[in-house]
């Protein structure tokens, strides 16, 4: 399918699913009420952990805000765009209904990814950017547009990261029968560096968090452009690593296909 095609299918799912959250609006106003509730019990754990500190390894308080703001928000757009359709992924492949998707016209992991949009996390992106600009305001941060326009990109990025990681992690259904401890994993390493700057890191455990298992850069590497606490060379790496990631996300859901056993097979 053609770039034009594929976007003309992408608004085609978009409308349907609105369709689907609308005629059901007990369930759409529900994933409202438990995204805010996610992001009080955000609020709640930045209390907790920082209550008694004032910084981390070179991170001021407003730096720290910015941090958890921006690992919501990425979370937020997560959970916007992909992430209700991502994970299905993995009963999709063990129960055989996977065989719905390739059989149907049009690309497959395009389907998959965007089949479950859910608005009720909108209200977490609004939530993550006040928290945001109350790091901004706490770090006395000078926001100009070059500088709000290299953060949000780099927002996009690692947004972009976490898909991969998703799909990468959800491929593996492919070759394993049970996808628990991969859920598992997921969940912790999420957690984990939701509490946790990457800055933080040295030796093996940057190398596990940056380059293997790079949930340690996505709130990072924004909240040091947007802080103005990055390097060069850092951006670059970021960058890279995405590219890499994506590369490799694409490479290895087309391979795990190909190794796919239908429920009819």
């Amino acid at each position: 399918m053609t770039l034009q095609q594929n976007l003309r299918f992408l608004g085609l799912l978009i409308k349907m699913k609105l369709s689907r959250m609308m005629a059901f609006r007990l369930g759409f106003f529900g994933a409202f009420f438990a995204d805010g509730t996610l992001f009080v019990v955000q609020l709640l754990t930045f209390a907790v952990i920082y209550s008694q500190v004032d910084s981390i390894g070179d991170w001021g308080r407003g730096q720290m805000l910015i941090f958890i703001g921006t690992f919501s928000m990425i979370n937020g757009l997560n959970m916007f765009i992909y992430f209700f359709g991502v994970s299905g992924i993995s009963w999709k492949i063990r129960e055989g209904a996977l065989d719905h998707y390739v059989t149907k016209p049009g690309n497959t992991l395009l389907r998959l990814t965007f089949e479950e949009v859910n608005l009720g996390s909108a209200p977490l992106l609004l939530l993550s950017g006040g928290i945001i600009a109350w790091g901004v305001s706490v770090q006395n941060i000078q926001v100009t547009p070059m500088l709000l326009f290299g953060y949000s990109g780099m927002v996009l990025l690692m947004t972009l990261l976490y898909y991969d990681m998703e799909l990468i992690l959800r491929t593996i259904t492919f070759f394993v029968i049970s996808a628990t401890p991969i859920d598992q994993l997921e969940g912790d390493m999420i957690m984990l560096n939701f509490k946790v700057p990457g800055v933080i890191y040295k030796g093996f455990f940057k190398v596990l968090f940056y380059y293997v298992l790079p949930y340690g850069i996505m709130a990072t590497i924004p909240t040091q452009v947007l802080s103005r606490s990055y390097t060069l060379s850092g951006v670059l790496t970021g960058i890279a690593i995405v590219i890499a990631f994506t590369a490799f996300a694409l490479w290895f859901w087309r391979f795990g296909l190909r190794h796919y056993k239908s429920a009819s097979s």
